[in-house]
């Protein structure tokens, strides 16, 4: 039987379908820090959840299995996908990801509550480097190493189908390419540098199918849409584009952002 540390390597490693590797995943107990975090955020609560049953337990990635772009943040929020159960839902930063994709014609609908609210994403999986929730939202070095098989084997998974992903923040996207090289694609050295609207072509490191397109977006953290480091604008304009290096058919407004 593997050990809470050894549990991540063993488990994802084992797992040979999505459904199967979410499984093992919310039965992941590897870091005890963010064990007890996520079980203590959801004994106290906050006051306007108090009627809420938190999920208290890793956070799967959501999303189709054949999803051809996927999205990683950094982790789930305390009291939104810990919470809920599901990434990017009960927070505002989900509002605004959900919202977009929404607005691109990749979501069944524009508002995100909890896991009975109908969302489906088309051709999208919304997934993270860490799974469970972290004080202040900042984990560990160690907890994101302990964590990064889920994502590998996520990826490695999803590989026959994905063909663009988008890391959101400076933190995913080295987490991001850091599981992509796990998962059998060539990073270049130095890695690229993190910005908003940067991309980067990752070529198969056996040879063996078309490259993978990594574009970079700064996080939809509540305190980069309040302060305008990302505006609607923009974090649609990069999803369109990783849509487009997709294969997505995603649909663009009629009219421009006033």
């Amino acid at each position: 039987m593997c050990t809470a540390e050894d549990y991540p390597v063993r488990a994802a490693a084992r797992s040979r379908t999505l459904a199967a590797l979410d499984e093992q995943l919310v039965r992941c107990r590897a870091c005890p820090r963010l064990v007890e975090w996520r079980e203590e955020t959801a004994r106290v609560k906050r006051p306007a959840f108090r009627d809420w049953e938190y999920w208290a337990r890793p956070v799967p990635g959501f999303g189709p299995a054949d999803a051809s772009l996927a999205i990683t943040g950094l982790a789930p929020a305390a009291h939104g996908g810990n919470r809920t159960g599901r990434m990017f839902t009960g927070d505002r930063a989900g509002d605004l990801l959900y919202a977009t994709l929404y607005e691109l014609g990749l979501a069944s609908r524009s508002t995100v509550t909890d896991l009975g609210d109908g969302l489906e994403l088309y051709g999208v999986r919304v997934t993270s480097p860490v799974h469970c929730a972290p004080p202040a939202n900042r984990p560990t070095p160690g907890e994101r190493d302990t964590c990064r098989p889920w994502l590998t084997r996520e990826l490695e998974l999803l590989r026959p189908t994905v063909r663009s992903v988008v890391a959101l923040g400076g933190f995913g996207w080295q987490a991001t390419l850091a599981a992509l090289e796990r998962a059998g694609r060539r990073v270049p050295r130095p890695r690229p540098v993190f910005g908003h609207g940067v991309r980067t072509a990752l070529a198969p490191a056996d040879g063996a199918g078309d490259p993978l397109t990594v574009f970079g977006c700064y996080h939809v953290s509540r305190r980069n849409v309040f302060t305008g480091r990302l505006t609607p604008a923009m974090l649609r304009e990069v999803l369109a584009e990783a849509a487009e290096a997709a294969g997505l058919p995603a649909r663009l407004p009629s009219l421009p952002e006033p």
